[in-house]
């Protein structure tokens, strides 16, 4: 991409247009989209078409493999023979002409013959006009029901629809299952074959779907400041389309937002948050004369937490491994008007376990494969494997060794991953209790993601408790 590609389409100004641009920067295994999309967003001026940009990007990169493959069979040219700046002018318009049936057709392909012209002559144009006409020649129905629908020819879009093609050209989902699923969501097939072992087939696919999904926009109502039902009628009063979750007292944003722009943010009224997410403390049951350890803490979305269910009574103590995240808690504290909790550099956080330990209770957000949140971290599907999982539960098993010694007799540890994949989760607390007789599991629970009703990612808590001598 040189510098007439990039003037060319800052003067268009289109939501496809960045959102090739930003995947002509962006490689899967090496850094983030999010960063390069963030600043190009504010050539867009319209709420609206920032969404619809950030839904191209993340909807490319989340769907690329089975994109590609749309490309090669129909265009009879392996993706790793179109050059970049026009593959990804490529990959962006089958993504709407497979993701999005009611965008019209022809929109698609002309626009992106148009962002051709602006970067190479009539040979390139020529060619990204003939690769998405000989696709849109051989689709089907853009929105076919599945049930009605050859699996062999139809990418799914969602539970219930998907993109049917005049021929087959995928694995048979019922000989090849993880070879089908790993095309059709562009998950990694070893990563489908342990769901499908774990699993089984129908829970997989749900796994697949909701790994693919474009994820809800949660928030957490700050009960210091207000309360969910308050809150709500808030956001209605200034036209910001709302709906409380029963039971979870969360609210999902419906539509396009800027949340940090939404009124009561500034005000530190809510916190963003998965509803899986938010399980964690709330099984921990912290209580506001508990000392507690939060290990992991940064960026500081549980941690504000912990403060909130206990009134901000209970002593929080809040370290991070990356000082420079550290302070993102600080901000985070500071905007939702929470003062118990204090931050400690990781380096100093044994001394200062010796003065206030030992902890009631230690939460311990660790890091993780990110398998449970794949809908958000487009980015993990292509940089995980199975030697990157064993290195994480070392981590966690050590940082489990790490909270052991500082929690209280009858004390309560928290351990919390966003993955659903057993050697992070249950397989490895279960070999920690084996060696540690003086602890025991009080409970656990396993949450896969979901895409249908209030969708929401996945994840994993334990929690464990330190017996009485």
């Amino acid at each position: 991409m040189g510098l007439r590609f990039f003037m060319a389409n800052q003067q268009s100004k289109t939501a496809r247009a960045i959102a090739a641009m930003v995947l002509n920067r962006f490689d899967p295994k090496r850094n983030y989209a999010g960063p390069i999309l963030d600043p190009l967003l504010s050539g867009l001026h319209e709420t609206g078409e920032k969404q619809r940009a950030t839904d191209l990007v993340f909807g490319t990169i989340r769907n690329r493999n089975d994109i590609d493959t749309v490309i090669t069979v129909f265009s009879n040219r392996p993706v790793e023979r179109i050059p970049n700046n026009l593959l990804n002018i490529i990959r962006v318009a089958v993504f709407e002409l497979v993701y999005s049936p009611d965008t019209p057709e022809y929109s698609i392909v002309n626009e992106a013959v148009e962002s051709t012209k602006a970067i190479g002559g009539k040979r390139q144009t020529g060619f990204v006009n003939a690769v998405l006409r000989e696709i849109t020649r051989h689709i089907k129905n853009r929105k076919s029901q599945l049930l009605e629908a050859d699996a062999k020819s139809t990418i799914c879009q969602s539970p219930v629809t998907g993109c049917e093609f005049d021929r087959c050209f995928l694995p048979d989902p019922k000989s090849s299952t993880a070879d089908y699923l790993s095309i059709v969501f562009s998950l990694p097939k070893w990563l489908i074959t342990d769901w499908l072992d774990e699993f089984g087939g129908e829970q997989s696919r749900q796994i697949c779907f909701a790994s693919n999904r474009r994820p809800s926009i949660y928030i957490r109502p700050n009960k210091l400041r207000t309360t969910t039902q308050k809150l709500a009628e808030k956001l209605r009063h200034a036209d910001t389309d709302a709906e409380i979750v029963p039971k979870k007292e969360m609210i999902r944003l419906k539509g396009p937002q800027a949340v940090a722009g939404l009124l009561g943010f500034a005000e530190g009224l809510f916190t963003v948050q998965d509803i899986t997410a938010s399980q964690a403390v709330r099984l921990l049951k912290p209580q506001p004369d508990w000392t507690i350890l939060d290990l992991c803490a940064a960026p500081g979305v549980k941690t504000t937490q912990l403060a909130e269910v206990t009134n901000d009574s209970a002593r929080i103590i809040a370290t991070d491994i990356d000082g420079r995240r550290l302070k993102m808690v600080e901000e985070n504290t500071i905007r939702l008007g929470i003062s118990g909790v204090s931050l400690v550099a990781y380096e100093q956080l044994e001394q200062k376990a010796a003065e206030v330990g030992p902890f009631d209770a230690i939460l311990l957000d660790l890091p993780c494969s990110n398998t449970g949140v794949l809908a958000k971290r487009v980015e993990a599907r292509y940089r995980l494997n199975p030697k990157a999982i064993e290195q994480l539960a070392k981590t966690q098993m050590d940082l489990l060794r790490k909270a052991v010694v500082m929690i209280k007799a009858g004390g309560k540890i928290c351990y919390s991953t966003c993955s659903v994949h057993k050697a992070e989760n249950a397989m490895l607390v279960k070999e920690f209790l084996q060696k540690h007789h003086d602890l025991a599991l009080e409970f656990e629970r396993l949450v896969l993601p979901a895409v249908q009703g209030f969708d929401h990612d996945g994840g994993y808590v334990a929690i464990i408790v330190k017996l009485e001598d």
